[in-house]
């Protein structure tokens, strides 16, 4: 490394290969700076270590699934698609398929098919990777910018990336260091909040049913009784409260200071009418038996004692003998399992951070400060975030691209 004016680039996940690589293919001098052992490492756990990398949905429906500022992605999304991603990928040795929700995932079910792509795809487009953190940037009087690294060498450069991440997630390098960059360079850091995280319930029973997953069930998130929003897929139960895709989403709708709740449709597919009926034929099958014993075919194993007992039906009561309003307040049960929202998980354990940079400093067609010329923000450091689907990813991408070609 010398003082020859660069391209740097701080942070190797999403965000900053792509404009790493996008920038180098320009046939611009690139240094990607990469403070851990190697790139992509909080993309390595993505989608449960298989990597959602995008959606597959039209690019017009990608900003109503963004509910923190989607319209300043408006060029991002549109100069780099989901499609243009997936046939990068495709040019890279990655073949992707698309699951439920149109979510994208590489075929092989592995992210580190992706991470590896993209880190040989950012030196063959011309980029060097150094892996030393960055301590500090500072903006010269000639207009240039200079990286100071934490080993105390210095780097001088045109432009500077900073495509760091938030503060989720800190053991994958997420510690929130381009925050302190931005700050320091004159910008405005929206306040940071977890998004897309677990959710804690006030119910003491929860704790009976971790590790409890269950599919094709219906979340309704309301604040005051006020419908906030609505899902459907999966949900898993945990030692303090609820998590899972249709869960994480639900945090994204939900600020502090307001009041919660959360009620969960176990029969989605029935209505009450034609649930009591399916559990009046269950009934009569099984009449002789006590009520505990008669949900088997119903719900799974975990979850019956808990259900048994919200219900304030004698658990050896005869199936025979319970009565037409007892059945009905289960079915009201069934269709509306309701916990108390107590709060969120810490940030460290959120899988997007809301907040950032604040999207008015940032010019939305080029990703370049409008407070600090030369300085440009890619990723989740900037005060965006999306729901669950391989949004956020596309996010990243997206600014990554834009970044890199306009720095």
């Amino acid at each position: 490394m010398n003082n020859d004016r660069h391209v740097a680039v701080i942070g190797g996940g999403p965000a900053g290969m792509m404009a790493a690589a996008t920038a180098a293919s320009d046939g611009k001098k690139v240094i990607l700076f990469e403070k851990n052992d190697f790139l992509g490492k909080k993309l390595l756990i993505t989608g449960k270590g298989r990597c959602n990398v995008t959606n597959n949905a039209d690019i017009s429906e990608f900003i109503k699934n963004v509910p923190v500022n989607g319209n300043f992605l408006y060029s991002a999304f549109y100069s780099f698609t989901n499609t243009d991603l997936i046939d990068l990928l495709q040019r890279l040795g990655v073949e992707t398929k698309v699951e439920r929700g149109e979510r994208v995932f590489p075929v092989s079910d592995k992210a580190k098919d992706v991470v590896n792509a993209f880190a040989k795809y950012v030196l063959d487009c011309g980029a060097k990777i150094v892996k030393v953190p960055v301590k500090k940037i500072v903006a010269n009087d000639d207009g240039t910018k200079t990286v100071v690294l934490a080993d105390k060498r210095a780097v001088k450069c045109d432009s500077v990336i900073i495509a760091t991440g938030g503060a989720s997630y800190p053991l994958t390098g997420s510690t929130g260091d381009g925050y302190k960059f931005a700050k320091d360079l004159g910008h405005t850091i929206v306040d940071l909040k977890p998004s897309l995280v677990p959710l804690v319930v006030k119910e003491e029973y929860i704790g009976k049913l971790q590790g409890l997953s269950l599919k094709n069930i219906a979340v309704t998130l309301k604040s005051d009784g006020k419908k906030v929003y609505e899902d459907f897929g999966e949900m898993l139960f945990t030692h303090y409260g609820l998590s899972g895709p249709v869960i994480l989403s639900a945090s994204s709708h939900m600020r502090k200071n307001a009041h919660y709740t959360i009620s969960v449709d176990l029969k989605p597919a029935l209505d009450e009418p034609t649930l009591d009926k399916r559990i009046l034929r269950d009934f009569e099958q099984l009449k002789n038996k006590d009520f505990i014993n008669s949900l088997d075919a119903l719900l799974p194993k975990k979850l019956i004692p808990v259900i048994v007992e919200l219900s304030g039906i004698d658990s050896h009561k005869k199936i025979n003998e319970i009565t037409k309003q007892e059945r009905k307040n289960l079915v009201t049960l069934l269709k509306k399992l309701e916990f108390e929202i107590a709060g969120f998980r810490p940030i460290k354990e959120a899988i997007i951070t809301s907040g950032g940079v604040n999207v008015k400093e940032i010019t939305p067609g080029t990703m370049e400060s409008k407070i600090a010329p030369g300085i440009f923000f890619a990723g989740e450091i900037i005060d965006t975030d999306a729901y669950t689907g391989g949004f956020n990813l596309q996010i990243a991408f997206s600014t990554g691209y834009l970044a890199g070609k306009n720095a």
